[in-house]
């Protein structure tokens, strides 16, 4: 009986998806600034320690280029994380989906 609680156990373990793992979350409060990026498909995040991340929105956002935008950060940690995110433009109201996040530059000495 241990022994197949040990192999449903394991079998669990191997379902589990990897992304969870390897998810990437941000801290909006280290958030010094954003830029959209091609033609509104991605956002640069500019962390107060120099780092850098780039989010490659789930679709396109063109609305981004010409308007700011908004979101509601709703966990107690005040991070967003891949593809756990949606943003809204200001002015045209278009709603976009973070997708991933991948590290341009590594940051320096916290200032």
């Amino acid at each position: 009986m241990l022994l197949f609680g040990l192999a449903a156990l394991e079998l669990m373990l191997a379902a589990t998806p990897m992304s969870a793992a390897t998810r990437i979350c941000i801290d909006t409060r280290n958030i010094k600034s954003s830029l959209p990026q091609d033609h509104g498909k991605s956002i640069l995040f500019t962390m107060r320690d120099g780092a850098q991340w780039r989010n490659t929105l789930q679709s396109g956002c063109p609305d981004l280029d010409f308007n700011g935008f908004q979101w509601t950060v709703r966990n107690p940690d005040n991070t967003v994380c891949d593809g756990e995110q949606s943003l809204q433009v200001l002015q045209s109201g278009q709603i976009c989906q973070l997708g991933k996040f991948e590290k341009v530059t590594p940051g320096g000495k916290p200032g």
